[in-house]
């Protein structure tokens, strides 16, 4: 048998969904695909995409660990930066290594997102 994986979603953990909101959907253009709660005041459970890559955000403990990271493989990085909106607080860099152009966020949470762009390398 042959397993064939469609995508896969790290779970990152997060505290605040007003924070979350601000930072995956107003400022990295991800969509907020849905959110699950077991009841009124219980802890968040979020479903984020951007393109083709999944994230999980959730406020229960012991789903994740903040402080996490994952790396996010994309084509078209540089125009990706450009096109962030402007933000005093967010102001990530472009690094170009040889393995490709990185670009690296940390969410309010601690959790970090290197995107990476391997058409682009510094060798």
């Amino acid at each position: 048998m042959t397993l064939r994986v469609s995508h896969s979603a790290p779970v990152f953990r997060s505290f605040d969904a007003a924070l979350a909101r601000a930072f995956y959907v107003d400022w990295l253009q991800f969509d907020w695909e849905g959110e699950h709660r077991f009841h009124p005041g219980a802890p968040l459970y979020a479903f984020l995409r951007l393109g083709t890559f999944h994230l999980h955000l959730s406020e229960h403990h012991g789903d994740a660990t903040p402080g996490s990271t994952a790396l996010v493989y994309v084509e078209g990085l540089r125009a990706f930066h450009a096109a962030l909106p402007e933000n005093p607080n967010m102001r990530p860099g472009l690094d170009l290594q040889p393995w490709g152009l990185e670009m690296s966020v940390t969410d309010p949470f601690g959790n970090r997102l290197r995107f990476l762009d391997q058409k682009e390398t510094a060798d």
